[in-house]
């Protein structure tokens, strides 16, 4: 398998996230619309890999200018073309903004080395992603006894990033270590990551996974069938509190009943310095049919009306710690959050 976002030369390949598990298909975006579609129909997904994407985006955006007239404000329009793609992910402003810094700070460069200046620049926020990611794997690992059974939600593995994962990647990091781990992974409904991607890629990994739904969590940490909680994040707040996947929350309320740690595993770039607590979280709704619909196939009447909230905010206080590639981050949060976003 390819990694989920590629770069190749004047283009960028993706896994399609929608048709797996039972095909393998691949798309090729030439122009920032593309990846911006492509962000937006959900062909890519997971906070960091939509982050990669987009600082991709813009480098084909401008690869795609033939002279500099109008440059800024083309640059603007691309940028702007991105932005507005999904509202609740941190990765994806974080890299806008980092692609801006990069064509600011090289604004003067003839036009072909400036492409050359950008393309650099989201090619090192992809590498730079898969070792922050291998990064949180060597910490998380730590919070993984052997023997224990990790209960994760939706999907934060290598799909979701630029390689290695998140939560994923901590099991991983304690699989190659010879840790003795099984999951759970709950389906996630409506768009059904872990079904259709985390189970796919821990079966890859040869890491013993069995699939619940949604609303097995509870039951089986009551029979003690659960000892951690890992899952990924899409915008973290200043003082810890957390937006991920729709059904999060709910999943650390039950863990906080029964006694199980909580974790959640996200690069720093993840975390927003502007916002101080999770009220303030923009919160995607997404169209109604991915909660009417399975593939096509209606599961209720056509007119009734829908909420699809992608996301919801788990607050700090049921986050047993924040796995980051600096170290695992203990409340209160702030304080560390604030301390390792501005080493260098």
């Amino acid at each position: 398998m390819l990694p989920a976002i590629q770069w190749k030369h004047d283009r960028v390949i993706m896994i399609d996230q929608r048709k797996l598990p039972r095909e393998e298909v691949y798309v090729e975006c030439r122009d920032e619309d593309e990846v911006a579609r492509a962000i937006e129909t959900m062909i890519i997904r997971g906070a960091p890999a939509i982050g990669v994407a987009a600082a991709f985006g813009v480098a084909l955006g401008v690869m795609g200018l033939r002279d500099d007239a109008r440059l800024d404000e083309e640059f603007e329009r691309i940028v702007a073309r991105l932005h507005r793609t999904r509202p609740t992910a941190r990765n994806l402003f974080w890299a806008l903004e980092r692609m801006k810094k990069a064509f600011l700070e090289n604004r003067t460069l003839p036009l072909g080395r400036l492409k050359a200046r950008l393309v650099d620049e989201a090619l090192a926020m992809e590498r730079e992603d898969v070792g922050a990611n291998r990064k949180i794997g060597f910490f998380g690992k730590s919070v993984i006894r052997d023997g224990d059974a990790v209960l994760t939600h939706c999907n934060a593995g290598e799909l979701a990033t630029a390689g290695y994962g998140t939560a994923i990647g901590v099991i991983r990091a304690a699989h190659e270590a010879g840790t003795k781990v099984r999951v759970f992974a709950d389906e996630t409904r409506p768009f059904l990551q872990g079904a259709r991607l985390t189970c796919w890629e821990l079966d890859r990994l040869g890491v013993p996974v069995t699939l619940i739904a949604d609303n097995m969590a509870g039951w089986l940490m009551q029979r003690a069938e659960v000892q951690l909680v890992i899952t990924g994040a899409d915008r973290i707040a200043m003082n810890g509190d957390t937006a991920n996947k729709i059904g999060t929350y709910s999943v650390a309320v039950l863990a906080r009943e029964h006694g199980i740690p909580f974790y959640v595993a996200a690069p720093l770039s993840t975390v927003d310095a502007s916002i101080a607590d999770g009220g303030r979280i923009p919160i995607e709704e997404r169209p109604e049919a991915e909660i009417r619909e399975v593939q096509g196939c209606l599961l209720t009447l056509p007119h009734i009306k829908v909420r699809n909230p992608a996301f919801d905010v788990t607050p700090a206080r049921l986050i047993t710690g924040i796995i980051t590639e600096r170290g695992i981050a203990r409340p209160p949060f702030k304080e560390t959050l604030a301390g390792w976003m501005k080493e260098p």
